[in-house]
C-alpha cells in the first residue's frame, strides 16, 4: 500500500463523497423512506411472496441508508474520524476498494445469520463499512490512543477494536440487543482484515 501522504486532507475525496451520499440518502428518506427501504435495504434470501425481497444490488446500497439522525450521525463521525486517517495512508482508489469490500462483506454475514435465524427484517447502515475502518485505524496505528465516549477512558487503539469485536461478538450470540446486526458488524472487520493481510503480501499498485 502507498505511504503515508504528505499533504495531509482533513476530508479527503472519497469521505467527503460518502458523508455527503449518506447524508442526502437520509434527506430522501424523510421523504420516502418506506419505498427507499423496501428496494434499497438488504432483505433477507428468505422472504415471502408478495414482500420486499433481496436483490444483488442492496449489497451496497444498504450502506447509505439509516434509522434515525443519530445512527447517521454517529457512522458518519466514525466514518471520517478513521476514515479520513485510512484514506491519507492509503490513498483514495484504495481506500475505496476497502470500505465496500468491509460493505459487501458486511451485508454478506448478515445473510448467512438471516438464513440461520430466519427473521424477515431488513438491515440498513454504514457500519459494517465503519467497523472496517476501525480495524484498519487499529492495525495501522496500534498505540494511538482513544477515548471512549462512556466511560471517558483513555484506550490504545489496539483495545479498543478488541474490546468492541469483543462486545459485538457478545451481542450478537447472546442476542442481547435486538435490531442491532452484530454479525454485520463482525463481517465487515473479518473481510477488511482479510484484505489487509492480502495487500501485505501482494501490495496493490494504485496510481
Amino acid at each position: 500500500m502507498t505511504g503515508f501522504n504528505r499533504s495531509y486532507s482533513i476530508v479527503p475525496p472519497v469521505v467527503t463523497f460518502l458523508l455527503i451520499a449518506n447524508g442526502a440518502m437520509y434527506v430522501l428518506e424523510m421523504s420516502f423512506g418506506p419505498q427507499l427501504i423496501a428496494n434499497f435495504a438488504l432483505w433477507p434470501l428468505h422472504m415471502p411472496v408478495m414482500q420486499p425481497h433481496f436483490q444483488l444490488f442492496q449489497l451496497v446500497t444498504y450502506g447509505f441508508l439509516h434509522g434515525s439522525v443519530m445512527h447517521l450521525l454517529l457512522n458518519m463521525y466514525a466514518l471520517w474520524l478513521f476514515g479520513s486517517r485510512m484514506e491519507n495512508v492509503w490513498g483514495s482508489h484504495a481506500f475505496t476498494i476497502y470500505y465496500f469490500v468491509c460493505v459487501l462483506g458486511a451485508g454478506l454475514a448478515q445473510l448467512l445469520v438471516s438464513s440461520v435465524s430466519g427473521g424477515f427484517y431488513p438491515t440498513i447502515g454504514a457500519s459494517g463499512g465503519v467497523f472496517g475502518l476501525l480495524l484498519a485505524f487499529g492495525m495501522r496505528f496500534p498505540n494511538e490512543v482513544l477515548i471512549l465516549i462512556f466511560p471517558p477512558v483513555p484506550l490504545k487503539a489496539k483495545w479498543f477494536v478488541t474490546i468492541y469485536a469483543a462486545i459485538e461478538l457478545w451481542a450478537g450470540v447472546t442476542g442481547s440487543e435486538a435490531g442491532v446486526a452484530h454479525f454485520a458488524h463482525l463481517g465487515g472487520m473479518l473481510f477488511g482484515f482479510i484484505l489487509i493481510l492480502y495487500w501485505r503480501s501482494r501490495p496493490p499498485r494504485f496510481k
